[in-house]
C-alpha cells in the first residue's frame, strides 16, 4: 500500500506488518477475543511520532487501538481488523520529579510502580496503586481513571492528573491544566481525558501529583469473619469511624483458597471472608489497634496486627491467582459503602440460584467489588457466567451503584452502558466524541 510510505518514513522498523509480531500487541488480559488481523503495529516514541500516525489513520480512515502495558481488563486495548495499534510502550521516561511543587512529569508508558520508587527517593510517592502497579502504566491507568487498593484515602487517578499532553484524532496536540493546585481557566479538559479509554485522545505525556511519604513504621492488619455480610458491616463502621486506614480490602474464602493454593503464604482461609489493611503515620499501631478492635465488635473471629505487607502481596496476586484458576469472567461493580452487607448477601443468592462458585475481592474500603464466577470453559459455561455477572451488575445498580469502579467498560461492559446512563447522557457522550474525532477512527464501538 503506497500510503503506508508515509509511516514508513516517520518509523522505520518500528513500523511492523508481520502479523506475528503484530499478534502481542492486539490483545489485553481481559477475555474479549481477537477480531481480525491488524494491519500495521507502530512503536511510538514520542508526541510528534504519535501525531503523525494518527494524522495518517485520520486521512485514511484506519481505526486505532492504544497499547501501553495490556493489563486493562475490558477489551479497551483490543486491536481492530484492519487496524492501526499505537504502542506506547517506548514512551516510558519519567521526564522529571519536582519535589519542592510536588509533581512529576512522565510519559505515558512509564511502569506506575516505578514512577511510585523513584518518587520516594525523595521523600514522596505517587498515590494511584492498582493491584498491577508493577506491570500497568501511568498513562494506561489515566485513560482508564484506574483506582486501586489506596483509593479509600487518596482518591482515584484522576485526582492525581495535573495535566495532559494529548493527540487528537486528526494529529493535533492539545495540553490542558496546569502545574498549579487551583485552575478554572475555560472547561475541565483535563478530566474530560481522564477515563475516556482512548476514544478521544492519545495520552503522550502526564504531569501528576504526588504525597509526602508519611512517617513511621506502617502496619497491616487483617480480621477474619464468619459471613460476607458481617464483613460488610465492619467496613461500613470503619470508613464511617474517626480512624481511618490507608488501605481496606476484602477477599471472600474462595478468594483465599485460590491465592494460597497459587502462591502458599500461610494464609487461614476463613468461613466467610478476611479484611486485610494498612494504616500508617506515627500513629499507625494504634489506628490498627483501634480498626481490628472495631473489627471484633462487628464479628469478627480472628484479627491481628503485623509490620509485614505480606497480606496486601496475596491481595495483589488475587487476578493472577484466579486466571490460573480458569476463572475469566468477572465484574467490577461499585456499591455505596454503607450497601456493602446487602450486595454480599445478593451475590450469595445469585450464586446459588445459578448453582456457580463467585469469587469476591473488593476495594472494600470505596465499595469496589470484582466477582468472578466460576465456571467451564466452554460456550454454554461462558455463557452462563456471563448471565451470572450481569446479575450481579444490576444488583449493584439497583443500590445506586455502578457498572464500573476503575476498569472501565472497553468492549466487555458497552452493553451495560444503557442500564446505568439514560439516551440524554448516552447522547451528549456521543456528541463529545464526534466533536473531537469527527471520523470515528479512536478506539471505536468502545467504551461510550
Amino acid at each position: 500500500m503506497g500510503s503506508f510510505q508515509q509511516l514508513q518514513r516517520v518509523f522505520g522498523e518500528r513500523l511492523v506488518r508481520d502479523p506475528a509480531l503484530i499478534a502481542p500487541y492486539a490483545i489485553d488480559t481481559s477475555r474479549a477475543v481477537p477480531d481480525g488481523t491488524p494491519l500495521a503495529l507502530v512503536l511510538a516514541e514520542s508526541t510528534a511520532e504519535v501525531s503523525a500516525a494518527l494524522a495518517w489513520a485520520h486521512e485514511h480512515r484506519v481505526p486505532v487501538s492504544v497499547r501501553g502495558a495490556g493489563t486493562g481488563l475490558t477489551g479497551g486495548a483490543m486491536g481492530y481488523d484492519g487496524g492501526l495499534i499505537v504502542s506506547l510502550e517506548r514512551m516510558n521516561r519519567v521526564l522529571d520529579i519536582d519535589a519542592p511543587n510536588r509533581l512529576a512529569v512522565v510519559q505515558p508508558g512509564v511502569i506506575t510502580a516505578e514512577l511510585d520508587a523513584l518518587c520516594r527517593e525523595q521523600g514522596l510517592f505517587f498515590p494511584p496503586d492498582p493491584a498491577s502497579a508493577r506491570s500497568c502504566t501511568v498513562g494506561g491507568n489515566i485513560a482508564t481513571n484506574a483506582g486501586g487498593l489506596r483509593c479509600v484515602s487518596h482518591g482515584v487517578t484522576t485526582d492525581s492528573v495535573a495535566a495532559l499532553e494529548v493527540v487528537l484524532a486528526d494529529g493535533r496536540v492539545l495540553r490542558v491544566g496546569a502545574r498549579t493546585r487551583k485552575n478554572v481557566v475555560g472547561y475541565d479538559l483535563t478530566s474530560l481525558f481522564v477515563g475516556s479509554e482512548g476514544t478521544l485522545g492519545v495520552i503522550t505525556e502526564a504531569t501528576v501529583r504526588l504525597k509526602p511519604v508519611p512517617p513511621g513504621t506502617p502496619r497491616t492488619f487483617r480480621a477474619s469473619f464468619d459471613t460476607l455480610e458481617d464483613a460488610g458491616r465492619a467496613v461500613t463502621a470503619i470508613v464511617g469511624g474517626s480512624v481511618q486506614p490507608e488501605v481496606l480490602e476484602l477477599m471472600d474464602a474462595l478468594s483465599v483458597e485460590i491465592i494460597e493454593s497459587f502462591h502458599p503464604s500461610g494464609l487461614t482461609v476463613p468461613r466467610g471472608a478476611m479484611l486485610v489493611g494498612q494504616t500508617v503515620g506515627l500513629d499507625a499501631a494504634e489506628k490498627a489497634a483501634a480498626i481490628t478492635a472495631l473489627c471484633v465488635e462487628h464479628g469478627a473471629t480472628d484479627s491481628g496486627v503485623s509490620e509485614s505487607d505480606a497480606l496486601l502481596e496475596a491481595r495483589r496476586l488475587s487476578n493472577p491467582a484466579l486466571n490460573a484458576r480458569g476463572l475469566k469472567i468477572s465484574c467490577d461493580v461499585g456499591v455505596p459503602v454503607a450497601a456493602l452487607a446487602e450486595v454480599f448477601h445478593g451475590i450469595a443468592e445469585i450464586s446459588e440460584h445459578y448453582g456457580r462458585r463467585v469469587s469476591t475481592v473488593a476495594h472494600a474500603g470505596d465499595g469496589n467489588l470484582h466477582s468472578t464466577v466460576e465456571a467451564p470453559d466452554t460456550a454454554e459455561g461462558i455463557a452462563l457466567a456471563d448471565r451470572v455477572i450481569d446479575d450481579i451488575t444490576r444488583l449493584a445498580l439497583s443500590l445506586g451503584g455502578t457498572i464500573s469502579g476503575e476498569h472501565g467498560i472497553g468492549s466487555v461492559k458497552r452493553h451495560e452502558l444503557p442500564w446505568q446512563l439514560d439516551p440524554v447522557a448516552l447522547d451528549v457522550q456521543q456528541a463529545i466524541k464526534t466533536a473531537l474525532d469527527p471520523h470515528n477512527i479512536l478506539t471505536p464501538g468502545r467504551a461510550i
